[in-house]
């Protein structure tokens, strides 16, 4: 079921490849860290954010498909109609 989960998950950010994405991750001790960027690919087990230049000292971050699961990170896409957050809805 997990496995199935985490490909749902993956299925449901690669339409949106190219496209401006918030985070909003665990930064730990009651910290949460929000970054921009734009998601650059989707790969098996991970999916790669190119964050904005002025904003933030990392070029790349890249995090699993299991936090967006867990809801230790929160995923948004920024488009022309609107804002879609991506997350996984057990049915």
């Amino acid at each position: 079921m997990a496995k199935n989960a985490l490909l749902e998950i993956r299925r449901s950010l690669e339409p949106h490849v190219g496209q401006k994405i918030v985070l909003r991750a665990n930064g730990g001790r009651r910290k949460t860290i929000e970054r921009s960027g734009v998601l650059e690919e989707t790969y098996p087990s991970v999916f790669i954010v190119k964050l904005d230049q002025e904003q933030h000292a990392f070029k790349r971050v890249s995090y699993s498909y299991a936090d967006i699961l867990t809801e230790s990170v929160e995923v948004t896409v920024c488009q022309d109609e609107g804002q879609v957050r991506i997350s996984y809805m057990q049915t």
